[in-house]
């Protein structure tokens, strides 16, 4: 009986190619783009979920009350872990790593001596226990032992093939960090998975990392560095929540109280912006359900133009009912007939679009720079059999009871009215339901473009043009050098000028501290952001000075400049009035003098707050070269600083970034964001404009004998047209006024993330419905203009 409904089911669809095409392709390109939108989000949160101890690994991460609100940080102060092992033996693990991303590895010879390669890595100090925590298999070496002795080295299984050829004969070779120190190979680990966001390609030990110097230091916390914690299984992490709250009070000194820690679920760090991961990439749980709440939008417009296109056709297949009745069939055969109809083009279109995701995906990860893969696992096979299911009932339900609905008798004595199909007001509000989900969508996309041109063209109080930035190792080699390297460069033609400093002037690296301003006995209760920097630096990056004057070419703190912003954060109205007194930081390791008082830049990122910012020099942290490049000679520059940088530093790697290359990094997930809102609105659009064709054509056999009988009274074509325009340019209208609110809402919400953010205008809103209507004239305007040419005669002949 089943292959009975299905054979008839297919011989109406090959009756009617050109209904099933546009049936097809509309739900096809629906149902992939939510098999995208799956396999992304399916990626996303699987993140670290291979640790077998997942549900009770914590970092510990700081938490510190400030007058202006809580700052929060992934990092902990270095005695951290200790002090935890010691007042806490219940703890199952303990484990510190530290991170140093992007430096030079140096393979060397089994003398230690002679250099074979270089090559730039992402490197990180570990303690032994860190294994003990995150399950990331060794294919040699003990586990327990491999990083437990200063200078060991423990390597993933590609990084040794890379640097010795055969992982299996990597064990005991070396290698050198930063062209410094040398570490001997104890371990190889398996291949880190794409989904974890601790990307170790080479592990030291953590011994050969801690200074003594600091090894006590309660105060201090490096964003760098992170504790991880496994529970026992009989402790909450609240309860451990308030153990840590007397633990701070116990070691640390009584002038950091507002110090705090917390504990972050593993299964939190992929989604929380606040505290980072080590990958340097997060992906929230908003934008997840954001993602998942489109995928679903697209399902329904296109179930919602499945189901404008069939009840379409019901006046062609009326009398195709009319008859099955009369031979018979009942109501309930006559569903599942429909259905099997709706099952075979349900069917058609998941497969077409398991095409189409395939072919997109590698677009897709290119844009979101993911490794996403479509493999036929078990869940991905449920999820299609579900939406095979759901897509059938969604699209042919509806169109199933209304077809198999009709009068037998009126169908077969031709009397098909407006009112024996009593769907048309569904039909209107599943049209007005597709355009304001579109809209909503256009709306979205046109708010975070605008936001994405405020970060593009914004004044930033500096000039970001045309400098390259080039990093320098932090060794004592590099350091003695890099004046008469700076010197070298400033003689070359194209070079405008040179600067060393610790951070370029818009920078996500940070070094913050609170200090003590103009002998005062109490700290101050704002921190300030230091921008260690060479005299020269205001030049280079053209800050305008608006009291004072820059600080003498020192190696060490001889005066500072600050910002406006903190001149105002200290309760001064001039400027002038803070020149000569004196900034204390660090309980007098570095006091000096304030000389200069700068307008206003943007340090970090516009989605956060202008701070106050202190510069000075401080040779010994300098890791960047900043050069102002002729912009009309950049590609001869670049080989000349390449030149003089190999023969300077001949055992460095020499690698360049422009600075606005790396000002537009700040600000890559929201131009991804605006990626996928732009293709997500295409989408909806494309389906939405399907659903109105086949509301029109509806709408046209309806009203085609009111048409002739206008015609033959001397209805005009443009009146005509007129007629059934007004319909569907009024249910876009309607639909606008849905989607404005919600956009607005939803779109407000989501400005709030950036202190820097646009007004949201009214132009905006025009811009869409005058869009909207266009592209909805362009669907359907051939089929107005068709019904309004049609021969009156052909409509009337029957009366």
């Amino acid at each position: 009986m089943l292959m009975n409904y299905l054979k008839t089911a297919w011989q109406n669809l090959r009756n009617h190619k050109t209904y099933a095409a546009i049936n097809t392709l509309g739900l096809a390109v629906g149902i992939a783009a939510c098999l995208l939108i799956f396999l992304l989000v399916q990626y996303e949160t699987s993140f670290d979920n291979f640790h077998k101890s997942k549900e009770r690994i914590y970092r510990v991460v700081a938490v510190t009350q400030t007058p202006a609100g809580v700052n929060y940080s992934e990092g902990s102060a270095l005695p951290v872990a200790e002090g935890l092992r010691i007042d806490y033996p219940q703890l199952e693990h303990v484990a510190r790593i530290y991170d140093r991303r992007d430096q030079q590895v140096t393979v060397v010879d089994d003398n230690a001596n002679t250099v074979q390669k270089k090559f730039k890595e992402n490197v990180f100090y570990a303690e032994p226990e860190f294994f003990d925590i995150f399950n990331f298999p060794f294919l040699s070496g003990n586990p327990k032992t491999a990083l437990s002795e200063p200078n060991t080295a423990v390597l993933t299984q590609a990084i040794a093939e890379k640097y010795f050829g055969d992982w299996h004969t990597a064990i005991n070779k070396f290698i050198k960090y930063n062209n410094d120190q040398v570490y001997k190979v104890t371990g190889i680990l398996k291949n880190i998975p794409a989904n974890t966001d601790f990307p170790p390609q080479v592990v030291l030990s953590f011994k050969s990392s801690v200074r003594e110097d600091i090894s006590m230091d309660w105060a201090g916390q490096d964003g760098s560095l992170n504790t991880f914690i496994v529970l026992p299984e009989n402790m909450s992490a609240q309860q451990f929540d308030n153990d840590l709250k007397s633990f701070v009070k116990k070691h640390a000194p009584a002038e950091y109280a507002n110090h705090g820690y917390m504990l972050q679920p593993l299964n939190d760090i992929h989604y929380e912006s606040r505290f980072g991961t080590f990958s340097g990439k997060t992906f929230s749980k908003e934008l997840i359900a954001a993602l998942s709440l489109v995928s679903i939008f697209l399902l329904i417009i296109a179930c919602i133009n499945f189901i404008n296109l069939a009840t379409a056709r019901a006046v062609n297949r009326s009398k195709e009912v009319g008859i099955r009745k009369v031979l018979g069939s009942s109501k309930k055969q006559l569903v599942v007939q429909f259905l099997s109809e709706t099952f075979l083009i349900t069917l058609a279109s998941v497969i077409i679009a398991i095409g189409f995701a395939f072919s997109a995906l590698p677009l897709l990860n290119h844009l979101l720079q993911t490794p996403v893969q479509m493999q036929f696992s078990f869940s991905l096979i449920v999820f299609l059999l579900s939406l095979t299911v759901i897509v059938t009932f969604l699209s042919g339900f509806y169109p199933a009871i209304v077809l198999s609905g009709f009068n037998p008798i009126n169908v077969l004595k031709n009397k098909f009215t407006s009112k024996t199909t009593s769907g048309l007001a569904m039909r209107r509000v599943l049209v007005v339901s597709q355009f304001a989900v579109a809209q909503t969508l256009i709306i979205g996309t046109l708010i975070i473009v605008s936001q994405m041109d405020l970060f593009q063209n914004a004044f930033l109080g500096f000039d970001k043009d045309a400098i390259v930035m080039v990093p320098v190792a932090h060794d004592n080699k590099r350091l003695s050098e890099m004046d008469a390297l700076k010197m070298e460069l400033l003689q070359q033609a194209g070079i405008k000028n040179v600067s060393l400093s610790a951070f370029s002037a818009m920078d996500k690296a940070s070094w913050d501290s609170d200090f003590k301003f103009d002998n005062a006995i109490k700290k101050s209760d704002f921190k300030a952001d230091f921008k260690w920097a060479d005299a020269d630096y205001f030049k280079t990056y053209n800050i305008q000075f608006i009291a004072g004057q820059p600080y003498s070419p020192a190696d060490s703190v001889n005066g500072f400049v600050v910002n406006e912003m903190m001149v105002k954060k200290l309760g001064f109205k001039n400027p002038e009035d803070i020149i000569g007194r004196k900034i204390n930081f660090w309980d007098g390791n570095m006091v000096a003098p304030v000389v200069g008082v700068v307008k206003n830049f943007n340090g970090s990122s516009l989605a956060t707050e202008m701070t106050p910012v202190v510069l000075g020099s401080f040779k010994t942290v300098y890791r960047l070269l900043n050069i102002k490049v002729e912009p009309q000679h950049v590609k001869q520059t670049l080989a000349t600083i390449e030149r003089i940088w190999n023969k300077t530093y001949p055992d460095f790697i020499y690698e360049y970034q422009f600075l606005d290359d790396k000002i537009a990094s700040f600000y890559k997930q929201e131009r991804q964001l605006s990626q996928l809102f732009k293709i997500s609105a295409g989408i909806a659009i494309f389906i939405s404009c399907l659903g109105l064709y086949g509301f029109v054509s509806f709408m046209a056999v309806q009203r085609r004998k009111e048409v002739g009988i206008r015609k033959v009274l001397g209805a005009s074509v443009s009146n005509i047209i007129y007629l059934i325009s007004r319909e569907f340019t009024l249910l876009i209208g309607i639909a606008f006024l849905i989607a404005t609110p919600l956009a607005y809402y939803i779109m407000h919400q989501w400005l709030q993330h950036f202190a820097y953010r646009i007004d949201i205008g009214i132009g905006i809103f025009l811009s869409t419905i005058l869009v909207s209507e266009i592209i909805a004239w362009l669907t359907v305007g051939y089929q107005a203009i068709k019904a309004a040419m049609a021969n009156p005669v052909k409509s009337l002949r029957m009366e």
